[in-house]
């Protein structure tokens, strides 16, 4: 009996558009706008999903009624996503606004 234990990555390796080295991101953006840039592009193309379902319903080539459903709440999901990930960083620049250096 063959046993696969896979290691566990750590998370900063699952972050989109990061190359970690040691502790430290190589080279390009900062990893703050890759995740924001991700966010941005995951909320438009579950807006352009949900699109082409409508499109197919009214045409009455969707096979599955039920998908439209479950692409308006994936849609829902990554805007609230994205709208929380707004709100912390303007919680966290306010904060930061109010140190008195």
């Amino acid at each position: 009996m063959s046993t696969n234990i896979q290691a566990i990555a750590p998370l900063w390796e699952s972050f989109p558009g990061t190359k970690v080295q040691g502790t430290e991101k190589a080279q390009g953006g900062s990893m703050f706008a890759d995740i924001f840039k991700s966010a941005i592009e995951n909320v438009r193309a579950s807006e352009d999903v949900v699109a082409k379902a409508e499109y197919q319903l009214s045409t009455g080539t969707l096979d599955n009624p039920a998908q439209l459903s479950l692409e308006l709440y994936k849609a829902s999901a990554s805007m609230s996503l994205l709208v929380n990930l707004r709100q912390k960083a303007l919680d966290a620049y306010s904060e930061l606004s109010r140190i008195n250096l």
